[in-house]
């Protein structure tokens, strides 16, 4: 029996390598995440998902293949992004915020769309109901009772009378947020004054015309305005206008206080739905689902410098004081 020539068992070993990654490429799955904007708490719903399915087996370097883009706040670029995405037939697109959902779910009606990070599917039209949609379509909100926002608004500023709201009128989450609050507060006996910021350049001048006809400014998940949130915070500082927030990260950015949801947790959340996709389920047999973990995070330094004091009760409630 001869002996094969070195040069030949080179090449049939590369030929086996070769097969080998083919196949594993084969075997791979597909995840392609679209977010609208970057700041921490959709970043941390991303970061959430990827530990998530790392944690289920599916790992970027081993069996999954995983691709992120921002559309940058930009909703034609998220357009953009989504039908390229569609196009590459992915097993399953997770779009982070309303903006980026409504995109996606526009482009496809057959490959698998996994939502997070959005107030209400509902009104966005992403889903019918929040039972299981029988579409490619399901996710998790992060909506949040409303009832224990004005709570925490009046335990900061016990004396409010009129409350401001900074919001972009083309995120669904944000009109809906801003309709629900104008009736309950209507109840409590108080009132609503928004101030629309289409863009995040429109956010500072937007917090400024409220200065002087609001005691307070509550600012709910919209992206432009997280996006932007310094903008926010110098009006505020500046002009002495307590700022509570519903995103506990925008607390380390300078609001008062919040009383909202763990973003990493929701993207662990998220995951897991993805990962029951990557094994074989529909998305239309999974019902959409919330989270009911809410975090309290206070910035006893930011209410000093926004003319609000923050009672020994409330601090010692919160989960993170920030200093």
């Amino acid at each position: 029996m001869k002996t094969l020539k070195t040069s030949t068992r080179i090449f049939l070993a590369g030929a086996l390598a070769a097969g080998l990654l083919q196949a594993g490429a084969v075997s791979a799955q597909t995840v392609k995440v679209l977010s609208i904007v970057e700041h921490p708490a959709l970043d941390a719903i991303r970061d959430g998902v990827r530990e998530e399915l790392k944690s289920a087996g599916y790992d970027a370097d081993k069996n999954l293949k995983w691709e992120y883009q921002s559309a940058q706040g930009n909703t034609g670029t998220a357009a953009q992004i989504a039908r390229k995405f569609v196009g590459d037939r992915p097993d399953v697109i997770v779009a982070i915020a309303t903006p980026s959902a409504q995109a996606v779910v526009a482009a496809t009606k057959s490959v698998p769309v996994v939502y997070t990070g959005v107030t209400d599917p509902v009104a966005a039209q992403l889903v019918k109901g929040m039972g299981a949609s029988g579409t490619n379509v399901t996710g998790v909100s992060d909506q949040l009772p409303l009832e224990k926002q004005v709570a925490l608004i009046k335990r900061v500023v016990p004396k409010v009378k009129t409350v401001g709201m900074v919001y972009n009128p083309g995120e669904a989450n944000s009109v809906v947020v801003v309709k629900e609050m104008k009736s309950l507060l209507a109840k409590e006996g108080l009132s609503l004054r928004e101030a629309a910021a289409p863009r995040t350049v429109d956010i500072a001048s937007a917090a400024k015309s409220l200065v002087g006809k609001v005691d307070v400014i509550y600012t709910s998940t919209d992206n432009n305005v997280v996006s932007a949130y310094e903008a926010l915070v110098k009006v505020a500082n500046e002009s002495k206008v307590p700022l509570v927030a519903a995103d506990t990260d925008s607390v380390k950015r300078g609001a008062i206080a919040a009383l909202g949801i763990n973003y990493l947790d929701l993207g662990h959340q998220t995951g897991k739905i993805v990962a029951r996709i990557l094994k074989g389920e529909k998305p239309g047999t999974i019902a959409s689902q919330t989270s009911d973990k809410l975090e309290l995070f206070v910035n006893p330094g930011a209410a000093e410098k926004q003319g609000a004091t923050l009672s020994q009760d409330l601090i010692k409630e919160a989960k993170q004081v920030v200093r």
